[in-house]
């Protein structure tokens, strides 16, 4: 390796530093004081976004001359770890910064890329993408929300439940079908640009979760919507004419080529809270006292916390291997299935044995391990269930 690449490499680790110190700084300053705040109005407030915005933290991967910090995926990796270790549920950083920008990135026309990119950057926007709908979960192929083109518009209609993001977003990426006789071949991806005044546009009820209680989920519905045919995401698979039909269908590709990413932040976020669950039970244990000794000084608890932490290693060693293939492109859609689905069933496993190790005091709210136990339940679910990752992983058998 020249001298010039070490430099590089020391140069990028002390950029990583100032970021991860920068954005633990952001979360216990702008965000743990307000977790109540934001539980009881099951949203957090856009203000914080902002506040993260003009600290540079939001679209850390999107090009400077689109208001984005000129990095790529590890800058983001660092700030969704330290928004885990922080305990956050509230901010879907995930979707705003992690999936939504890198669609438009890909897909969209310059002009768009211009227009809505720098919102997003500067937390004036909150992104959202609405794929699940109420019939149908990680069956991509079988959402049923219909886009009509209609002169220089498409007219959308039907609903979708489980977005993130869904009560605050400006900008919303639609999953729509624009042939409903193609299959998958008729998904396309649309971007909206909403508000409470949008016609057509209709948010529903703040759903109420177990977990992630500080978290903008919500029900939104689309009732003749209308979106500039121009705001079709194009690009990804079937190049070919330059007629507007021809870039229609081309949604189901985009979402497999983009998922990886999503799947990846999933195992991110599962290898930061094992860390910082038994991080937290060690200190516990090493404090508490039973039968004549630390609860650590137990054989139980320490062999307990020995295979927790091996696990922790074993999850961390799986998502930097996939982090590295990820920011070489060579990220797989079966490799990336892998990470979601086993670091998840990791991070559950993991937290519900430390868990245990606090007795009743981890069945209370007060206790971050009691918190990651119901935040944390949900990533086994969403970015496709594990169940289906574990169908696509048997299909490169």
């Amino acid at each position: 390796m020249t001298a010039l690449a070490d430099r590089a490499i020391d140069d990028l680790a002390t950029e990583l530093a100032d970021v991860r110190q920068l954005a633990r700084g952001f979360f216990e300053k702008e965000v743990a004081p307000h977790r109540e705040e934001f539980a009881a109005a099951g949203r957090p407030s856009r203000e914080v976004y902002r506040t993260a915005g003009s600290l540079g933290l939001l679209g850390m991967s999107v090009p400077e001359q689109y208001g984005g910090g000129g990095g790529d995926f590890r800058h983001e990796a660092v700030l969704f770890e330290e928004q885990v270790r922080a305990g956050d549920s509230a901010m879907q950083l995930g979707v705003h910064s992690g999936i939504v920008p890198h669609y438009i990135l890909a897909y969209a026309s310059e002009e768009k890329k211009q227009r809505w990119l720098p919102k997003l950057c500067s937390g004036e926007w909150i992104g959202a993408i609405a794929m699940t709908e109420p019939g149908t979960g990680s069956d991509l192929q079988g959402i049923t929300t219909r886009a009509v083109r209609d002169g220089d518009d498409y007219v959308v209609t039907g609903g979708k439940t489980f977005i993130s993001n869904g009560a605050h977003c400006d900008l919303l990426i639609i999953a729509a079908k624009t042939d409903p006789s193609a299959g998958a071949r008729g998904l396309s991806l649309l971007v909206a640009e909403v508000s409470d005044d949008t016609e057509g546009f209709h948010r529903g009820r703040v759903l109420h979760k177990i977990g992630q209680k500080g978290q903008d989920t919500a029900e939104l519905t689309f009732d003749g919507l209308r979106i500039p045919a121009s705001n079709l995401l194009r690009g990804g698979s079937g190049a070919g004419r330059n007629d507007q039909e021809s870039h229609e269908g081309r949604g189901f590709a985009q979402l497999m080529q983009q998922l990886p990413q999503e799947r990846l932040i999933c195992g991110i976020a599962a290898a930061a809270m094992i860390d910082a669950a038994v991080a937290q039970t060690v200190e516990y244990t090493k404090s508490r006292s039973a039968f004549g000794k630390t609860l650590f000084d137990l054989q139980n608890t320490k062999f307990e916390l020995a295979e927790c932490a091996t696990i922790g290693r074993v999850v961390r060693t799986f998502v930097d291997d996939a982090m590295a293939q990820h920011i070489s492109g060579t990220l797989d859609v079966t490799t990336a299935a892998m990470v979601k689905y086993w670091t998840t069933d990791r991070q559950f496993e993991v937290v519900d044995r430390c868990l245990q190790l606090f007795g009743g005091y981890g069945y209370m709210e007060e206790y971050p391990i009691a918190r990651m136990f119901v935040d944390g339940r949900i990533a086994r679910i969403y970015a496709g269930a594990n169940e289906v990752m574990k169908e696509l992983i048997s299909r490169s058998l």
